[in-house]
């Protein structure tokens, strides 16, 4: 039997699914964005991501969650508020009001040129922006804050030693994180007449509070604050051991797959209109070796180990390899014994190789680059008896990836489009 696997190799202009952006905010300054989309399947919704104070839309916490956010059908986009990264602006002349203006730029952005954002999500004083600009986004059922103030006025705590200064000169440079900003006295008297508890009893939206008890720079104490002051639905996670910056990519992915769990309660997330596609396709970004794949109605990671430069953000393709091999050996096992009414009832496929994927890749044409022995031991549960389980193990070489990896001669015809 031949099998015939076809490999499309797709330009990278079709391939992006990380689309550079720029708008208008309600000033006419243009702001600087990226939107991440789904590898294979138009967004179910859309959300907007608030970076955390002085940060900017390429930090670690913005980029990871924005990024596996597109797994549960989410297009997300996150942006430089004015004054910071690449967006215009004079950062001295900005205020907490003219983030809030921002956000709703943002979402006025997507409403006319994608779809209205459903949810927001924001970190740090970016958290407690997003709760301010539920007030005024009509389209948002949800919100989740990431280690915010339950007040704006909270961040004054940066630089309150330059605080006479700054109200004497109307503007002054202040050192936030080891860089300079120009603060202006117009930023401190807004973030001080901000009031977030006078109107979260009144917002009617899906609240979602996330904090962790070891935040060096906003307490767990303003996440109970939030807590107590707004309205149900409201929900409070943990990010246990996380710090203020979420700089460890296991505590941001962690915290994206607990939001699109609990968005999943108030916005259904099953991809709808879906493109024509492959059965599986696959891309790389440009950020090292973590790839996306879509499996039909399945979204997931493949990645490489840290220590060769990957992200670890999912199995390595040998390991995906050993999947597909354990779990048609078992299935396999389960249809067999379910034909025969036998009394299976759990089957335990372990499997290994020792070859590496980075280092075949690097040498793709040494005739040593491929995986020459797979060592699978496999663990049958029931009331079998020893002939019964040595025919399952007879069965075991009959799945059809292992006759696939050892039987058949395999072509793979690739071609190159545009």
């Amino acid at each position: 039997m031949q099998i015939i696997l076809y490999l499309r190799i797709n330009s990278f202009e079709k391939a992006l699914k990380t689309k550079n952006i720029k708008f208008k905010n309600n000033s006419g300054l243009t702001l600087s964005a990226k939107l991440e989309l789904p590898v294979t399947n138009l967004p179910r919704h859309f959300a907007v991501f608030a970076h955390c104070f002085t940060c900017g839309k390429n930090a670690r916490a913005a980029t990871f969650i924005s990024r596996e956010l597109t797994q549960y059908g989410f297009g997300v986009l996150r942006f430089d508020f004015t004054g910071l990264g690449m967006s215009e602006g004079d950062f001295g002349d900005t205020s907490f009001t003219s983030n809030i203006s921002d956000l709703e730029a943002a979402a006025e952005f997507l409403t006319q040129n994608y779809q209205a954002p459903k949810l927001l999500v924001g970190h740090s004083l970016g958290g407690t922006a997003v709760l301010h600009a539920a007030k005024s986004i009509e389209s948002i059922e949800a919100v989740c804050s990431i280690g915010a103030p339950s007040e704006a006025e909270h961040v004054l705590k940066h630089f309150e030693d330059s605080r006479e200064e700054i109200e004497r000169k109307k503007v002054s440079e202040v050192q936030i994180g080891g860089r300079p900003f120009n603060i202006g006295v117009q930023f401190i008297h807004d973030v001080e007449s901000q009031k977030t508890a006078s109107f979260l009893p009144k917002l009617r939206k899906a609240l979602l509070i996330m904090h962790s008890p070891q935040d060096e720079i906003v307490s767990i104490d303003n996440a109970a604050e939030i807590y107590v002051a707004a309205r149900h639905p409201k929900s409070f996670i943990t990010l246990d051991g996380a710090n203020h910056l979420l700089t460890k990519k296991e505590d941001a992915s962690y915290a994206a797959k607990m939001i699109g769990a609990w968005v999943s309660r108030y916005l259904p997330t099953e991809v709808e209109n879906k493109e024509p596609s492959e059965d599986v396709t696959v891309q790389l970004g440009s950020d090292g070796f973590t790839t996306e794949i879509s499996a039909g109605d399945h979204v997931f990671l493949a990645d490489e180990p840290e220590d060769v430069g990957g992200n670890n953000m999912g199995p390595t393709p040998y390991q995906l390899l050993n999947a597909s091999l354990g779990s048609c050996t078992a299935m396999t096992l389960k249809m067999y014994a379910d034909r025969k009414s036998w009394p299976l009832e759990k089957v335990t496929v372990s499997l290994s190789n020792s070859k590496m994927h980075v280092e075949d890749s690097s040498n793709p044409e040494g005739k040593k680059s491929k995986v020459e022995v797979f060592k699978r031991r496999i663990a049958i549960e029931g009331d079998l008896d020893e002939t019964q389980r040595q025919r399952l193990l007879e069965i075991a070489n009959k799945c059809p990836v292992h006759r696939t990896l050892t039987e058949s001669d395999v072509k793979v015809e690739t071609e190159l489009i545009e």
